[in-house]
């Protein structure tokens, strides 16, 4: 079977590989301007708290105030401390942790957001309770069913948001449709995108395929105001099936975790031969460059994070096993969201725009 070409035209996807450098986010801070804390979850993650303590390090070096939550006497080299004594565990029932750990890092820094002592909270730790410990200080957006994490994927021609990702395993058609609407202004404010397009993750690009859901969902976004442009494959998502692709939680953490579980593989398999024979470290020699810039380009770390959207504060979600490299730039993700007023945009258009 043929891979279908995107209906694409190809002078939007050549303005699109113009004008959307896949690169770490960036963002103008001002050390001597007195801006707003980052609050990070120093115990969160698989490598927490060392690996997450030299990334708001490397952060910090950009300009970017970054304050640790943490237990008391968490050696910081110079970073402030608030201190919370308790973990959440990657184990622990989300919903239950919270309430039984008002004191763990994870829910203080939510609470920092919530109390108006910082703008942004970064955490590598438990998703679910990411998710829960927002919905209980920070609270959803009027409007707004359930909060979705959208991710960029770093695809050929310039960068496509993925959502959910995984905040919500089940959902219902009109929760995508709302994705669909939180996608698309998420591509306009923060990627540029003029009038994004969007399409539905499903199992062939024919409106008729896929299941319960996706056609119930196919029917609402038809009929919405958003540059709708039908349903797209999973294989299609790095080439850039669409600006947008929505889809439930469940699907959308598996898309997400098969990618950069494959991409990482691949790149891992190409150094392997690479430097298996000395033709091959000869020739790797000559395309070091071109494969830097691919790893930098195609590897998870360079974004470090997705923002957990629908939410009344910015909360940005790393990887469970992110390292210095990704919690840096998951710091940097979370600054680029609030220079770029996410939240307050969501907040202005979404009422609005969305029509179930």
């Amino acid at each position: 079977m043929a891979v279908p070409k995107r209906k694409t035209s190809k002078a939007r996807r050549d303005s699109r590989r113009a004008n959307h450098k896949i690169e770490a986010p960036r963002v103008n801070t001002c050390p001597q301007c007195g801006s707003p804390k980052r609050p990070v979850d120093a115990l969160g993650g698989d490598k927490a708290p060392d690996e997450v303590i030299a990334g708001a390090l490397d952060a910090a070096a950009d300009g970017i105030d970054v304050t640790l939550y943490g237990p008391a006497g968490l050696e910081t080299h110079g970073l402030e401390l608030v201190e919370a004594p308790d973990r959440i565990e990657m184990a622990d029932k989300p919903a239950e942790a919270v309430r039984a750990k008002p004191h763990s890092s994870l829910v203080a820094a939510v609470r920092g957001v919530a109390d108006g002592e910082a703008d942004a909270v970064i955490s590598a730790g438990n998703t679910g309770a990411m998710l829960a410990a927002g919905l209980l200080h920070l609270r959803r957006l009027p409007g707004v069913m359930r909060p979705a994490i959208a991710v960029p994927i770093p695809a050929r021609y310039g960068p496509s948001v993925l959502l959910d990702a995984g905040a919500n395993a089940d959902a219902r058609a009109e929760h995508l449709l709302q994705f669909a609407h939180m996608g698309a202004i998420f591509s306009e404010e923060l990627l540029d995108v003029t009038n994004p397009e969007v399409r539905l993750l499903s199992i062939g690009e024919e409106d008729e395929k896929g299941n319960a859901l996706t056609l119930e969902a196919h029917a609402l976004l038809r009929q919405s105001e958003l540059n709708f442009a039908g349903n797209a494959e999973s294989r299609d998502l790095l080439r850039g099936a669409s600006d947008v692709i929505v889809t439930d939680g469940f699907t959308g953490n598996i898309a997400l975790k098969l990618l950069e579980g494959t991409i990482r593989e691949l790149l891992d398999a190409l150094r392997e031969e690479i430097t298996s024979t000395w033709t091959g470290k000869l020739g790797g020699l000559l395309i070091r460059p071109s494969a830097r810039r691919l790893r930098t380009r195609l590897d998870p770390d360079t974004y470090g994070g997705a923002y957990l959207l629908g939410l009344r504060g910015l909360a940005v979600i790393a990887h469970g096993n992110s390292g210095r490299r990704a919690i840096a730039n998951a710091i940097r993700l979370a600054a680029r969201g609030v220079e770029h007023r996410v939240v307050e945009r969501l907040a202005e258009r979404l009422p609005e725009r969305v029509s179930v």
